[in-house]
């Protein structure tokens, strides 16, 4: 049986990644931030035998992961390093965001080499289409992004702004692991790949993780169910959407296959705007049409034939299962809001 470490396993995409770890038979050792949070996610996973927990209470502190590591490196097959911070709540941008997101990464590579050089074989990094492009070259037109694509954000412009500090973070992250790797060469021997998902949708993978303000990305939907009929619906703001199940699936394959090494995957279904949640919602939950936002409908189309454009097929192809749609992860998310709120 193998051991996968999954760093931030609390985490929304996380969750479901130790989730399918377990059905398939992989035993996890799981980073997460204090004693409580181990107990909690023990408790949801029924304590499950084959899944433990590393306590790591700042991932930005320098040897952070030295511990787990030195513990448990031995029998570390596989890392997945899926903690980063994804919020825009801050004002302190380099503290916050690019710090903590760079030296998370080089930290558990650090204690790789240094407990685990000969044993961990895989180590998949969840980056971000943030590493790819940034909103001013994917409002482009003219532009097409692949898996070769890399955001040009400097250090100092990512200073500026939350959105451009976190787009900065997810990119100076991504390339401190590739050059980690090819540094340490020699030492480690491990073989890389990173998973690089546009916005993550899709309901919480426990119903009791339902809250009012949800991860960055199912605000969106959150929004609208809890708009009204006078409330706008924002005409600029557009991405890429991936359903988190698809997005877990996606990790294991990483690490699995051997025609996934070396390579950056860009996990899209297709692109959509606020529009598109606020027409699909009022579209599928008759009991909420009247009382949430109604934007203008179907003006979606309009708005997303002025962008770049996203061509990930090469991932496609190579990951070879089908993503799921826009309606089936809104739907999912949506139905799961109401379930928890009584609607």
């Amino acid at each position: 049986m193998k051991t996968v470490f999954v760093s931030g396993a609390s985490g929304f995409i996380a969750l479901y990644v130790v989730r399918d770890l377990l059905q398939s038979g992989y035993k996890v050792i799981g980073s997460v931030r204090s004693q409580e949070k181990a107990d909690r996610l023990s408790k949801q996973f029924n304590n499950n035998q084959n899944l433990s927990f590393a306590i790591v209470p700042d991932i930005a502190k320098a040897g952070a992961f030295d511990d787990a590591f030195e513990k448990h490196g031995k029998e570390i097959s596989v890392v997945l390093h899926t903690a980063s911070p994804f919020h825009f709540s801050t004002t302190e941008y380099e503290k916050d965001l690019l710090i903590p997101a760079v030296n998370g990464t080089k930290g558990i590579l650090e204690s790789i080499k240094k407990y685990a050089a000969t044993t961990v074989e895989r180590v998949v990094v969840t980056s971000s289409y943030a590493a790819v492009t940034d909103f001013a070259g994917d409002s482009d037109k003219t532009k097409t992004f692949t898996e070769e694509s890399w955001n040009p954000v400097t250090w100092d412009a990512a200073k500026n702004d939350a959105m451009t500090a976190y787009y900065g973070s997810k990119t100076f992250a991504e390339k401190v692991a590739w050059d980690f790797l090819e540094s340490n060469k020699d030492t480690v021997s491990f073989k890389l790949t990173t998973v690089n998902p546009v916005f993550v949708l899709g309901p919480q993978l426990f119903d009791e993780n339902v809250s009012s303000q949800l991860n960055t990305s199912c605000e969106f939907i959150n929004n609208i169910v809890h708009s009204s009929p006078e409330s706008d619906v924002d005409e600029v703001l557009f991405g890429g959407f991936i359903d988190v199940r698809d997005v877990s699936k996606a990790h294991q394959l990483a690490f699995e296959r051997e025609d996934l090494i070396g390579q950056r995957l860009i996990l899209s279904e297709d692109r959509f705007t606020l529009q598109d949640f606020a027409d699909t919602i009022n579209a599928d939950f008759p009991e909420l049409k009247g009382k949430i936002a109604v934007g203008k409908p179907g003006s979606s189309k309009e708005r997303l034939s002025s962008v770049a454009t996203l061509d990930n097929s090469k991932t496609k192809a190579l990951l070879g299962f089908k993503f799921k749609t826009f309606r089936e992860t809104v739907d999912d998310t949506t139905a799961q809001i109401l379930k928890m709120e009584k609607k």
